[in-house]
């Protein structure tokens, strides 16, 4: 599948994981979004359902096992180039996941990984569009 300049919007998922009353948060180590924090996640592979993608990425990334519970945003990430092409086309589903175990540790697709409180979010280059969901979701915790 080709990533860059596609020929249709790639079906990616994002997990909100929640471990307490903080956010799992990568930074992004490709485009779209190189050097930007975000929430671990990826393409959703060929016969994948989203919860088993989301889980597969969340290990791959952070080394952490989850549990997936609902969609909490549907998003596009929609990048141009200098001339107006679409150079990127993701259609973001955002899930909400709960920690289960594991230690967190840097895997493929992100240089870093930490766990963010909300009153730190302010403090980190965020991904468009991502912070109300991140305070839905973290407000919405008992």
């Amino acid at each position: 599948m080709r990533r860059q300049y596609p020929l249709a919007p790639i079906p990616s998922v994002g997990a909100v994981v929640l471990k307490g009353h903080k956010v799992l948060l990568v930074r992004r180590a490709h485009e779209p979004s190189k050097g930007k924090w975000s929430i671990p996640g990826g393409v959703v592979e060929l016969g994948e359902t989203l919860q088993e993608a989301a889980q597969r990425e969340v290990k791959e990334e952070c080394g952490v096992q989850i549990e997936v519970g609902d969609v909490v945003e549907v998003r596009d990430a929609i990048v141009h180039n200098k001339a107006g092409h679409v150079r990127f086309h993701y259609v973001l589903v955002d899930v909400e996941a709960r920690y289960l175990n594991g230690e967190l540790a840097v895997g493929s697709d992100a240089e870093d990984a930490r766990w963010v409180s909300e009153e730190e979010l302010a403090g980190y280059d965020l991904s468009a569009g991502l912070l109300p969901v991140l305070q839905r979701c973290l407000r919405a915790r008992p």
